[in-house]
């Protein structure tokens, strides 16, 4: 897996989804619970910004019609999204989250 900078560590909030774009990818960054997830920004239900919602419980909702989606997971909690939408492995190095969006083939 490769890899790249998404953002500085610092520049999280917590429980404040942050937008980012990675190899022209778009992901939400979330710090909650202590720890940093990267999920897919845009709802499988509707093509909105998952970025644009709330973060509660390690969920993050989609404001547009409320569906919640697992942020270690990327699985829905019910209606009306019915499809995952992906997440991506995240490290942490000094102030650097680093995430991948590529799987080695």
């Amino acid at each position: 897996m490769a890899f790249v900078k998404a953002c500085a560590l610092s520049e999280l909030e917590s429980d404040t989804p942050k937008r980012v774009e990675i190899d022209g990818t778009p992901v939400s960054l979330v710090k909650t619970e202590g720890e940093v997830f990267a999920i897919n920004d845009i709802c499988s239900h509707a093509n909105v910004s998952l970025s644009e919602g709330e973060v509660e419980d390690c969920m993050i909702e989609c404001w547009l019609h409320g569906s919640s989606f697992d942020l270690r997971t990327g699985k829905p909690s019910g209606l009306p999204a019915t499809r995952p939408v992906p997440v991506y492995p995240v490290q942490i190095q000094g102030d650097d989250v680093l995430v991948s969006v590529t799987q080695e083939s």
